[in-house]
């Protein structure tokens, strides 16, 4: 198979949460650790960083990449989900793995997938680790798919494990409440190895607090460090709690005798991060007159802080293209959503998407008034038309709403 097929192997023939949903959840790690003892446990070679939280993993983990790629490291990154391309999500000094070497390991192990009933994402994470161990990087920033504790790359045994914060977002996997989702994330605090939390609450500081001491792992909260800003191209206000977040942990290498990173290298990663990684989707600026800015934004804490910057900007009238996947609790996010603008409803074109049709009629029911479009593109090019050069047009709901028009 070349490389489009193996990757729609992939994609068609075995469970994959970006495409089905609920269906491709696995409940344990047994697949995972058998496919790491499969493999010789590259896992064990490789010396990471262990990002988890509802909102804020990409973010941070490639805050963390830049930096430790401007001290002089090589650095492997894992993160999902990918925006175009599946070899966004493995990539090393921010160049993307080779498709020789996905098609090569997919041939040489397929049989093995086949015969496990290895889920798409359970087979990444191997993928990721034996490259990363191929290759020889000095450090992994490896980010958590959902959840935690039975997340597959959670038989990592981390430098550091990084906690970004806890929100409502795949409930019916982790919990209703903060305190049930915060104990899923807390699985990937490990023994005597030292914990990094974010933002946190109340109650979800008793949950970190708790496993932290019972594993013996020294804990930091992020969020009452006090430090300077930096300068990034990040321009998302969620991004100052990432920040932090990222500086601690940093700030915890710093204090391992077999890391050297400078304040120079800290003030450079953060200013070149889009640079260093490619990372996009983040409060992105597509176009000036109109200004056209999309966010991977999805969950109620994310949309939140993102709506809220929105009506900041300065703008004679708010143009929103809005896609949703067909899972998404609706009577929470749409709420949240200004009643003064012109919307564009639209399907993300995966599996999972929601009909248009049904979106703009729920919408309806919060006064969220526009029109229905056959696609992505066709809703944001019709925001275009219709905007003039002083309006303001958002694009997001959805990461696979962002990944079409990117």
């Amino acid at each position: 198979m070349n490389y489009n097929e193996t990757v729609n192997w992939m994609f068609q023939q075995l469970p994959m949460y970006q495409t089905q949903g609920a269906t491709a959840y696995r409940k344990d790690l047994t697949n995972t650790i058998l496919l790491a003892n499969y493999l010789g446990n590259p896992e064990k070679y490789l010396r990471c960083i262990h990002v988890a939280g509802t909102n804020g993993k990409g973010s941070t983990s490639h805050m963390l990449a830049s930096i430790l790629q401007e001290a002089g490291y090589d650095v492997g990154l894992y993160t999902s989900p990918h925006l175009k391309d599946f070899r966004e999500r493995i990539k090393i000094n921010g160049i993307e793995i080779s498709e020789n070497f996905v098609t090569n390991f997919i041939a040489e192990h397929k049989t093995f997938f086949e015969a496990n009933n290895l889920s798409f994402f359970e087979m990444t994470v191997g993928l990721a680790f034996e490259y990363f161990k191929n290759s020889k990087v000095d450090i992994a920033i490896v980010e958590v798919g959902m959840g935690g504790r039975l997340d597959s790359t959670n038989i990592v045994a981390p430098l550091v494990s990084v906690i970004t914060n806890i929100g409502f977002d795949h409930m019916q996997f982790l919990g209703n409440t903060l305190e049930l989702i915060a104990s899923e994330k807390a699985g990937i605090i490990k023994h005597n190895i030292p914990t990094v939390v974010g933002q946190y609450t109340e109650e979800t500081k008793a949950v970190f607090v708790r496993k932290a001491k019972e594993e013996e792992s020294p804990l930091f909260f992020a969020s009452d460090l006090i430090t300077k800003e930096f300068n990034s191209p990040l321009k998302g206000t969620y991004q100052l709690h990432n920040k932090k977040t990222v500086l601690q942990t940093i700030r915890v290498l710093q204090s391992m005798s077999s890391f050297e990173i400078n304040e120079e290298s800290i003030t450079q990663g953060f200013l070149n991060v889009i640079k260093n990684t490619g990372l996009q989707g983040r409060w992105q600026q597509l176009q000036d007159n109109p200004t056209a800015i999309c966010d991977t934004a999805h969950n109620t804490d994310g949309l939140k802080i993102v709506l809220t910057q929105l009506l900041q900007q300065e703008f004679q009238q708010l143009h929103i293209v809005i896609g949703v996947v067909n899972d998404k609790d609706l009577d929470c996010i749409l709420p949240l959503f200004p009643k003064k603008a012109n919307y564009y409803f639209c399907k993300p074109n995966i599996p999972r998407g929601l009909e248009a049709h049904i979106l703009e009629e729920k919408a309806f029911k919060y006064d969220l008034i526009g029109g229905i479009f056959n696609s992505v593109s066709e809703a944001y090019e019709a925001a275009k038309k219709n905007a003039e050069k002083e309006d303001l047009i958002f694009i997001g709901g959805s990461t696979f709403v962002v990944a079409e028009i990117l």
